[in-house]
């Protein structure tokens, strides 16, 4: 990458700088990694992390940090170069986790190059698969997307048109168990970091959740903790609602009670069917949950309790 940099003009002078072009080196994407940590809050921490890095040759190219002062927990997001430091990434992990122990730190180290593969569950609506692979074919979410897992075969040629796999668990009450055990094998098999649902119409059991705790992200049709379980848009018409929402949250045990990731809202009126306020939901689905991966696949989320600290 060629950047301008400004030459200062000599003392005395008016004139506006003098631009002299010249290389800069820009670390690429395989020579950054990405360090989140989350504490008790106490004196000290920043400087013993940005220390640790200095000393070690890394080149913190920026960092982020939030307090939570009712629960007392510290929370930090450092991005930084490695391409000059003199030690090498176990020995880098190792410090790391002497500082961590030090502090009584959770942290977790993202390094560069290392794309996160995802597995995309849907039934029959398309929008939010659509506007997915949509945004890994345009470069907005870098990903791989290992394969689309569906309980039925309708969206199959949406698949194919993206180049993705496509697999079909068909669903009933009688097999769901063994079905998910099936999607569990496949998952791990292909090595999946995160599990999408969009719009995915099944409720997974809590055997399959507590696999993945922080890897399975939702998309939900409503403001919540407004009109959680199923149809939300039913729920807000018969209401009387003034506002519709979606959300993006992170998969529990409990039904839509996982932490919150983003979401957004769109106006409605007393005129509007509850085929309108879908038709706005659709929007608003699509933009909230792709934000949600996109955030979590940059290494930009922090969950703590049942809530989520999101670095931007």
């Amino acid at each position: 990458m060629l950047r301008v940099a400004a030459r200062r003009p000599r003392r005395g002078r008016c004139a506006a700088w003098p631009l002299e072009c010249r290389a800069v080196s820009t670390p690429g994407s395989d020579s950054i990694a990405t360090l989140l940590v989350s504490c008790p809050d106490q004196r000290g921490i920043v400087a013993a992390l940005a220390q640790l890095l200095y000393g070690h040759g890394a080149n913190i190219l920026d960092a982020d940090q939030h307090t939570d002062a009712a629960a007392g927990q510290f929370f930090q997001r450092i991005r930084f170069d490695l391409s000059q430091i003199h030690t090498d990434r176990t020995t880098l992990e190792r410090a790391i986790g002497e500082v961590a122990e030090r502090f009584r730190m959770s942290w977790r180290l993202a390094w560069g190059g290392a794309r996160k593969r995802l597995a995309i569950f849907v039934s029959k609506y398309d929008h939010c698969l659509y506007d997915l692979l949509l945004r890994h074919r345009a470069g907005e979410i870098a990903c791989d997307v290992a394969v689309v897992v569906s309980n039925h075969p309708d969206l199959k040629p949406v698949a194919d048109q993206f180049g993705v796999p496509f697999e079909v668990f068909p669903i009933t009450r009688e097999n769901k168990a063994q079905q998910e055990a099936r999607e569990i094998e496949r998952i791990d098999a292909l090595g999946v970091d995160l599990v999408v649902l969009a719009r995915y119409m099944q409720v997974l059991s809590a055997q399959f959740v507590s696999r993945y705790p922080g890897r399975i992200i939702n998309i939900h049709h409503s403001f919540l903790p407004a009109f959680m379980g199923g149809k939300p848009y039913h729920q807000a018409h018969a209401r009387g609602v003034k506002l519709i929402g979606a959300t993006a949250h992170y998969a529990t045990s409990d039904l839509d009670e996982g932490p919150i990731i983003d979401q957004d809202v769109a106006r409605c009126s007393h005129r509007d069917s509850v085929a309108d306020l879908v038709r706005k939901g659709r929007d608003l689905e699509k933009v909230v949950l792709a934000r949600a991966v996109r955030w979590h696949v940059d290494d930009r989320i922090l969950v703590y309790g049942n809530k989520t600290v999101v670095f931007d």
